[in-house]
């Protein structure tokens, strides 16, 4: 028998969202970890709320929505915000009823820029890798390092030469800038780099992680100007905020962080490089000439 198409939705429902998530979904684990963490942070939550004026958003969900933003690539705070409107999982997941109003992206970009002003998100990294190494999930020996480019939010004709008058912008196109010589007029801070010869250059900045091998597991980031040796300057600082360890560690790394120095400094720090040759290493190491990488070029 075929079943009727009513065009009228009913009154009222009765379904609680923790009904409509399955018991077995990811997000229910990391959602019980998250409020742990969370929990912990109480703490430092109140010392950068007032505690007069109109409430907030709770800084408890600013976290869940931002760390669905990563999990899922939702690429901006207002499709954000309308995913919480009809996504019934991502309700759930952030602490919003049913009926709940949703933030407008403007208020919920506010409220996030002071968690990160408050060192809020690096405090939330810090106690989930706190809560791994309570279970055990952190080997604390073997390690592998890598970096990557972070595109700054300023636009090519915002890099303007330091002295002189401005350029117009409208078509740089053939002539020659430099980060000595130029600097973008809206984020300073931002360099001219590439990942390498015949790749576009843009205004970036140097992004690393360090990772635990027995899980995947990242345990410290490292944001810092693009350089040339930004790459493996944030390696050694994320390696010395480890715990001290009597045992040796290990690192592995791709080749772009095969140099002489870099791989001389870890054997102090008490840690084994595990990197990839590079190839004009291999070749010097033949040949019996010096070698030199520069990672990431600078334009």
């Amino acid at each position: 028998m075929r079943g009727a198409d009513r065009k009228q939705s009913q009154l009222f429902g009765y379904v609680s969202l923790e009904d409509r998530v399955p018991r077995k979904h990811p997000l229910r684990q990391i959602r019980e970890y998250t409020d742990e963490v969370l929990e912990e942070l109480s703490d430092e939550f109140e010392a950068i709320y007032s505690r007069v004026g109109r409430p907030s958003i709770p800084p408890e969900r600013l976290l869940r929505a931002l760390l669905l933003q990563v999990l899922y690539s939702i690429r901006s705070e207002r499709m954000l915000m309308e995913q919480l409107d009809y996504n019934l999982l991502f309700r759930w997941f952030v602490g919003l009823e049913l009926d709940e109003k949703v933030w407008a992206p403007t208020v919920f970009t506010k409220n996030r820029d002071r968690l990160l002003q408050g060192e809020i998100a690096a405090a939330f990294l810090a106690g989930v890798v706190r809560q791994a190494r309570r279970k055990r999930l952190l080997s604390e020996e073997h390690f592998t390092v890598d970096g990557t480019l972070l595109e700054a939010w300023a636009s090519q004709k915002s890099f303007q030469p330091k002295d002189g008058p401005p350029s117009s912008g409208a078509n740089f196109r053939g002539k020659k800038r430099k980060n000595e010589t130029h600097a973008s007029k809206t984020d300073p801070d931002a360099r001219l780099a590439k990942k390498g010869s015949g790749k576009e250059a843009k205004l970036s900045y140097q992004a690393s992680v360090l990772m635990d091998n027995r899980h995947g597991l990242i345990v410290d980031t490292d944001v810092s100007l693009a350089t040339g040796k930004a790459e493996r300057e944030s390696a050694l600082v994320m390696v010395d905020r480890l715990p001290e360890r009597k045992r040796r560690r290990t690192l592995g790394a791709d080749k772009g962080y095969d140099t002489k120095d870099f791989v001389a400094d870890l054997p102090a720090r008490n840690i084994t490089p595990h990197m990839a040759q590079n190839d004009t290493n291999r070749r010097s190491a033949i040949d019996g000439r010096a070698t030199r990488h520069t990672g990431y070029e600078e334009s």
